[in-house]
């Protein structure tokens, strides 16, 4: 089966409005690779700035789009949005996700079900509304943010229910990468260490950073573009024989 991928397409990022964050990184390099990229973001603004930035730099088509990833109709609004706009959607960048730093015991359900939500409801919602496209074109690159924390149990920054919900996106990639395979789709999933974004309660001082960086053997907490060089090549025509994978970019931290 070839492994082309159409010249006009487009890929969804989520989660991409931050300054800092992962998905804007992972945005730009796709609109440097000449895709047309779509910026979903809970917050509008944060998503029009994003796509405006890498429209400028890039020459690409973007879209930027508000929406609650864990809002059903929101999402087939959003994707509709983008399908009528851009060429069709051939990727997807689940990066869209909330921490939770809190003890077990002072664990809310109303907590817990936030962070399911996001991290876990907005992927499976996000993926369920553009996979139909993707297998009428015969090829798609599906690729999802799941973390450290659920390979060590935490460890970092939040806890149970973020690093349960992280390990549920890596069942959910795993199975969904053999249902999709017979349609030229992969399915892959990233799991970062520390990385310098506002995930980790706010920007990271450099006394912070130094602590983080003692237990990594590469000395040093990762970029947002460390992530997004990974993802933007699983995303790639190079990579058209990988999926149901999980790859670490820890600087060594979790060693599997």
């Amino acid at each position: 089966m070839s492994t082309a991928l159409p010249t006009e397409r487009t890929a969804i990022v989520t989660g991409a409005g931050s300054p800092r964050g992962i998905g804007r990184a992972i945005g730009a390099r796709l609109g440097r690779d000449g895709w047309a990229v779509a910026v979903l973001d809970i917050d509008r603004d944060a998503a029009l700035r994003t796509a405006a930035g890498i429209a400028e730099a890039h020459r690409v088509p973007t879209l930027g789009v508000g929406v609650d990833i864990t809002d059903e109709d929101a999402v087939d609004a959003a994707v509709d949005a983008v399908e009528s706009a851009l060429p069709p959607v051939i990727g997807l960048a689940n990066v869209a996700g909330v921490s939770s730093p809190i003890d077990f015991l002072d664990v809310t359900t109303a907590e817990w079900d936030r962070v399911f939500a996001a991290n876990v409801r907005g992927t499976f919602l996000v993926t369920r509304r553009v996979v139909p496209a993707m297998i009428a074109a015969r090829a798609g690159r599906i690729v999802s943010m799941s973390s450290i924390s659920a390979q060590r149990g935490g460890g970092t920054y939040s806890k149970v229910p973020y690093s349960a919900a992280k390990a549920a996106v890596i069942g959910f990639t795993r199975a969904l990468a053999r249902e999709m395979a017979p349609h030229g789709i992969t399915v892959n999933c990233v799991a970062p260490g520390p990385i310098d974004t506002d995930i980790m309660g706010g920007t990271l001082t450099a006394e912070r950073k130094v602590a983080m960086s003692a237990d990594i053997p590469l000395g040093r907490v990762g970029t947002v573009d460390d992530v997004a060089a990974l993802v933007t090549f699983l995303m790639s025509e190079d990579a058209g024989y990988i999926t149901a994978a999980t790859y670490d970019v820890n600087g060594g931290l979790q060693i599997s």
